[in-house]
């Protein structure tokens, strides 16, 4: 197996989110936006932790621990015709390892297994975008600043990849 690279995924869980998690969620979405926002000219210090604040539901969102420490967080809200995949955030440290994969397959896996369609929006031109797109997510609208995406439950998707 001489020149194979051999990559190895830290350990990951999730767990329950709490409302006292919110602070470092807010710290993180602050952290992980910045570039898209600026570029966007959107970024707001302040707002971009309150906006996380007043939105956030603890019932809903699972916090990503690497190695027993925070490292990130998502929310599988339901809504009236799917759920909406929100608040997804890997620190810097973590990104690039396979964790966001890993993490986002066992969602879509739940969500397959219950005949659920998901759906996000992501930033124009964020790297996450290529991440939902390898995922089964297609757009379905954008603006300046949004993509929206959707995609369909399908046992096929969640068996083989």
């Amino acid at each position: 197996m001489s020149g194979d690279t051999v990559v190895i995924m830290k350990e990951w869980e999730l767990r329950p989110a709490s409302v006292a998690d919110v602070d470092a969620v807010a710290e993180l979405r602050a952290v992980v936006l910045r570039a898209d926002l600026e570029r966007l000219g959107r970024y707001d210090d302040q707002r971009v932790r309150q906006r996380l604040r007043d939105g956030f539901a603890p019932a809903y969102t699972w916090v990503v621990e690497v190695g027993g420490t925070f490292a990130g967080c998502v929310a599988l809200r339901p809504a009236d015709d799917a759920h909406w995949l929100e608040h997804f955030y890997l620190s810097p440290q973590v990104q690039g390892g396979g964790i966001g994969t890993a993490v986002l397959r066992e969602l879509l896996d739940r969500c397959d297994r219950d005949g659920t369609l998901v759906r996000l929006n992501v930033l124009q031109g964020s790297p996450a975008r290529r991440l939902y797109e390898r995922h089964g997510f297609v757009l379905t609208a954008e603006d300046p600043v949004d993509v929206f995406m959707v995609r369909a439950p399908t046992l096929a998707m969640s068996t083989y990849r």
